[in-house]
């Protein structure tokens, strides 16, 4: 085909009452039988999709035969653009990010005329006047679908960087965070509490027991508020079961989000997992997110065969390397109106792409963010993989349903969550710079506005249960928490007005809280000296009915604690593991190692993404057995 065919096609389109329909031209041409256009027509009409990527979808044509019948049909040219590469200061001109987002790229100017090429014809008529305010006199060429993003990904990878790095606004983002004001103020306090220890050290024990048990007492609070009885479903925003059909409607187009980063042992387990998903083809659009120079992730992906609806996107190198940054970056080239995200050892249940879809049919437009529910394929393996499964049971089953329901902001999980695409792109995505993306994309939600609900759907995953590997994990959660605690701290005031009082104290709760309960549980565990009867330098100060009382709050919060684990046990049926409740003391024990690490980070490499490695935990076998779940409609693993 004619990479340039510019003069003889620069007539305008055919006008829509002389243009025939592609259904005409298909049975002219007899390129499909009739069973073909039916099961075209009625994706078409059932789907968000155009009649031409209906017929991509199921198979009928290829992308070269729907190019040529689109021309035929609007009387437009097609440009090879790898062949013909367009001007890349017309799509500056435009704005990049547009262009992707429409998929229609300003070519070259031709004969006092500005070419604009696209994938979606049908769709040009509405865009045409504003380009023609933009360029002047313009005329419309037609792109194979795909080949607009692969132009831009081409000629504008620095530009896209530069936005993948820096799209969330500057009051809002890491990227601020400076290390060198941080570490005077770290010297100055690490200073003053050494001349206390020397001066007045049980003055320090008795300040820093009172911070302690201040921030235990607002996750107390907090953990106690969401173990209330849950009201009627249908009011405020709780566990949605939605696994009735769909309300009257077009189903969307979902894009997945999977960041992969140096994965060579997951990526055939991946596909056959995703393949699992219930949901048409047609409308799933997985990305899988590679770094460029990550030979190992390539190489693995290169050797597994891929659906047509799962392709890579590969992320040019930039000035950080974390998960965010490539998420930002794979937005811009995503197809869908809803945006989810998965890891790369996730399981998740056939029904959820149903679910998510239903739910956000039906919500109102304040309802931005969808979060699932996640639990562990390899519970069994050890004393930390049944510790890290009532953890993330208690906070995926209790915790973070009971925030939703008291109308709070909701930190999210990194995966099996999904945003309305164009809620998502006006908060300017992920921070890039914070570790902890997810938890702080909740509360920029929360801050403007909309709600984030909890769905009963569940991805199964790999528990991270070696003790360093476990350390390394939680000291990038525990260190963006505190970067995410100092952003949105930067104007408390501001924070208080957009959050309301409410949230205002449940986010000081859980995020500061969590800070401070690992860093000082040290000055806590210290107390054990006293029924033990050995000296401790607070007895001479705080009187016995004081140490009473520090001795039965302490006792809530092992109760709460204790409560919202088995409350979360016999909601996910895994009563099993009641009994290793008690064993809870020294798997947090870990976490004040992590926050130790975490604030060395935060002084030297604030940015510094800990990768979590993939398949070492039992995950292969684990990922078999989650497998046979999802395929037997079990929502349940083995304990």
């Amino acid at each position: 085909m004619d990479p340039v065919p510019f003069a003889s096609a620069s007539r305008p389109s055919a006008p829509a009452t002389a243009r025939p329909r592609l259904g005409e031209l298909l049975r002219a041409r007899g390129l499909v039988d009739s069973a073909q256009i039916e099961e075209a027509l009625a994706l078409h009409h059932s789907a968000d999709l155009r009649l031409g990527e209906a017929l991509l979808a199921t198979g009928a044509l290829g992308r070269s035969d729907v190019t040529a019948l689109l021309e035929e049909q609007w009387g437009a040219r097609h440009v090879d653009l790898r062949a013909a590469p367009p001007d890349p200061r017309l799509a500056r001109r435009a704005g990049v990010p547009d262009c992707l987002r429409k998929r229609v790229l300003p070519w070259r100017d031709i004969g006092g005329a500005t070419v604009l090429v696209t994938e979606d014809p049908a769709g040009f008529a509405a865009l045409r006047a504003g380009y023609e305010a933009l360029f002047g006199p313009v005329m419309m060429a037609l792109a194979t679908p795909g080949e607009v993003g692969a132009a831009i990904a081409l000629q504008h990878a620095g530009e896209l960087v530069e936005r993948a790095e820096t799209r969330v606004p500057r009051s809002l983002a890491c990227r601020a965070w400076q290390p060198r004001p941080f570490r005077v103020a770290m010297a100055v306090l690490v200073t003053c509490s050494l001349l206390a220890a020397l001066l007045a050290p049980a003055f320090l024990l008795v300040l820093l027991l009172g911070v302690a048990c201040l921030g235990l007492a607002g996750l107390i609070v907090l953990k106690c508020a969401t173990l209330l009885p849950r009201p009627d479903p249908g009011r405020g925003a709780e566990i949605h079961q939605l696994h009735g059909g769909m309300r009257a409607g077009r189903l969307p187009v979902i894009s997945i989000l999977v960041p992969l980063y140096r994965e060579e042992r997951i990526a055939a387990q991946l596909v056959r997992r995703l393949e699992r998903l219930d949901y048409p083809a047609a409308l799933l659009d997985v990305c899988l997110v590679v770094e460029a120079d990550d030979a190992i992730t390539h190489a693995t992906v290169a050797a597994t065969e891929l659906p047509p609806w799962m392709r890579v996107i590969a992320v040019p190198g930039g000035r950080l390397k974390t998960k965010p940054r490539a998420m930002n970056y794979a937005l811009d080239f995503c197809r869908g109106s809803i945006v989810g995200i998965y890891d790369a050892e996730d399981a998740p249940e056939p029904g959820q792409l149903r679910q998510v879809a239903a739910r956000f049919a039906v919500a109102g437009p304040q309802v931005a963010c969808l979060q699932g529910c996640l639990d562990f394929y390899n519970t069994g393996l050890n004393w930390m993989s049944r510790c890290f499964t009532l953890e993330y049971a208690a906070w995926f089953r209790v915790m973070l349903p009971g925030v939703a329901r008291l109308g709070l902001a909701v930190p999210l999980g990194g995966t099996t969550v999904f945003f309305r695409r164009d809620v998502l792109e006006s908060l300017g995505g992920w921070d890039p710079h914070n570790v902890t993306e997810d938890a702080d994309l909740g509360i920029r939600l929360a801050r403007a506005g909309y709600v984030t609900e909890i769905l009963d759907m569940t991805t199964w995953e790999e528990a991270n249960c070696r003790p360093w590997p476990w350390v390394k994990q939680r000291s990038r959660w525990l260190k963006g928490y505190a970067m995410t605690y100092a952003v949105h701290m930067r104007r408390p005031l501001r924070l208080w007005r957009e959050l309301g009082s409410r949230s205002f104290w449940a986010f000081q709760a859980m995020f500061l809280g969590t800070l401070v309960q690992f860093a000082l549980a040290p000055v806590l565990w210290s107390l054990w000296l006293i029924p033990l009867g050995l000296g401790h330098p607070v007895r001479g100060v705080i009187p016995d009915p004081g140490m009473a009382a520090i001795a039965l709050f302490f006792g809530l919060s092992e109760m709460t604690m204790a409560a919202m684990a088995a409350l979360a046990l016999q909601r996910t049926g895994r009563l099993r593991l009641l009994p290793w409740i008690l064993t809870l003391h020294p798997y947090f024990a870990l976490a004040s190692l992590a926050t130790a690490k975490a604030l060395w980070e935060m002084l030297h490499k604030p940015f510094y993404w800990d990768k979590t490695q993939h398949g070492k935990f039992g995950g292969s076998a684990g990922g078999a057995r989650a497998l046979r779940l999802i395929r037997g409609g079990t929502g349940r693993a083995a304990a």
